[in-house]
């Protein structure tokens, strides 16, 4: 498979590929986590509906050209975060990203959506493993990884320091197998 599904679900979360019709949703989910996002999310700092909008188009281009897959996270129908497989670590890898709007932390939420895309990241062609990167001062991203199976390989300094106010500027960096995802699926 050259991309994954346009809509995935696992277990309380429903993931589908950003729309433009999701503008008014996306828009309000950013609005409300703004406090929860800005020290790890550098474009928080400059949102608003202009940078929704061009989010949710380079989403499309980021699909059409098969180098980033970009979904909303819902939960009850309502959008709760966002999360994507990225082309951005060199062949046959893929990097994860998510994060949650600051009223569905903490129930497992972000990791049955990374869960998802696990599922299918390892269904496309040609990817042998996943990463997860987030800053040290971050342990919540880092805990998703953990959740699920991730063994972290590194922690190095960001060569660009710190790029939003919560971080200290260091990348941790988690990856999965194929393998390693492949024998823990057959053990339970």
């Amino acid at each position: 498979m050259e991309e994954p599904a346009e809509n995935l679900s696992s277990d309380l979360v429903e993931l589908h590929r950003w729309r433009m019709s999701d503008l008014d949703a996306l828009e309000q989910a950013i609005c409300e986590s703004l406090d929860h996002l800005m020290p790890w999310m550098p474009w928080a700092a400059g949102h608003g509906r202009q940078p929704t909008v061009d989010f949710l188009t380079w989403s499309q281009e980021e699909w059409e050209a098969r180098q980033g897959f970009h979904y909303a996270i819902t939960s009850d129908a309502a959008v709760i975060g966002s999360c994507s497989l990225n082309r951005r670590i060199g062949a046959g890898g893929l990097d994860i990203g998510y994060w949650l709007h600051p009223q569905s932390t903490g129930r497992g939420l972000a990791t049955m959506a990374t869960a998802a895309l696990v599922r299918q990241g390892f269904r496309m062609t040609g990817v042998d493993h996943l990463e997860i990167h987030h800053d040290a001062a971050n342990p919540a991203s880092g805990a998703v990884a953990r959740r699920l199976g991730f063994t972290e390989i590194e922690r190095s300094q960001a060569p660009e320091g710190p790029v939003a106010p919560g971080e200290v500027g260091i990348d941790v960096v988690w990856r999965m197998t194929a393998d390693q995802w492949n024998t823990r699926t057959t053990a339970r």
